[in-house]
């Protein structure tokens, strides 16, 4: 295995390990521990700077050259139809008898496309890396209005096309925690609600009593004890 090239000042070249101080007894050196020790970038960023780099690439070899700060949504549109060269995805043409077929039998001559999760999902790691490499959100082209309307468009025309639909994400269900507090609550407000009818019905009740008069009529006419009876007050 051949030995990594540095190249120096005046272009003398020499080893990495000879440009390398002298290692410790067990073979590892400060600049092989602080490597190790570092973490790995995770895939989104590694992903994003990757992205971040093929367009700037894609800056310089622009005719004529274009540079960031004069960057504008245009320019971005233009970028994603540059990468539809490189796409994967079959899209349709209306005029093809597999449009609008999500399993097309067979083969045919329409176009490969960038699909459009895969734009949606690039535009997201564009737009953070321009912010995190100094530009400011307000000028931020990978959030401008022209590249929200080309995703749109993308996205409905690759569904007619593909006869697929882009379901839109669901929501998040609450905890289970916080589902049985709604739930408790719910209880609590029902006999709240139980309760203050019933004490209501109570209060009509005793109004009731004390409004209607009452008139002693014998029970039997031949016993000397009298039968209370209320009678509505008819007013």
């Amino acid at each position: 295995m051949s030995a990594e090239v540095v190249v120096g000042q005046g272009g003398s070249s020499a080893t990495a390990a000879q440009l390398a101080p002298s290692s410790s007894s067990n073979g590892i050196n400060e600049g092989s521990r602080e490597l190790a020790a570092s973490p790995a970038p995770s895939r989104y960023k590694s992903q994003k700077r990757r992205d971040w780099n093929t367009f700037g690439q894609y800056l310089k070899n622009h005719r004529p050259p274009l540079a960031l700060p004069r960057c504008s949504g245009a320019h971005v549109v233009e970028f994603l139809h540059y990468l539809d060269q490189f796409g994967k995805t079959k899209v349709h043409v209306p005029a093809c008898p597999f449009f609008g077929h999500p399993h097309p039998p067979a083969p045919c001559a329409c176009p490969l496309r960038q699909a459009w999760g895969s734009l949606d999902a690039l535009i997201g790691r564009l737009r953070a890396a321009y912010e995190e490499n100094g530009g400011k959100p307000e000028s931020n082209p990978f959030g401008a209005r022209a590249v929200r309307l080309y995703l749109r468009e993308v996205r409905e025309s690759q569904a007619k096309a593909r006869g697929i639909a882009y379901e839109k994400k669901k929501r998040k269900r609450p905890p289970i925690q916080q589902q049985q507090q709604q739930q408790q609550q719910h209880v609590l407000q029902h006999q709240h609600q139980h309760q203050h009818q019933h004490q209501h019905q109570l209060h009509l009740q005793h109004q009731h009593q004390q409004q209607a008069p009452t008139h002693f009529v014998p029970n039997d006419p031949n016993s000397n004890v009298p039968m209370m009876i209320a009678v509505p007050n008819p007013n």
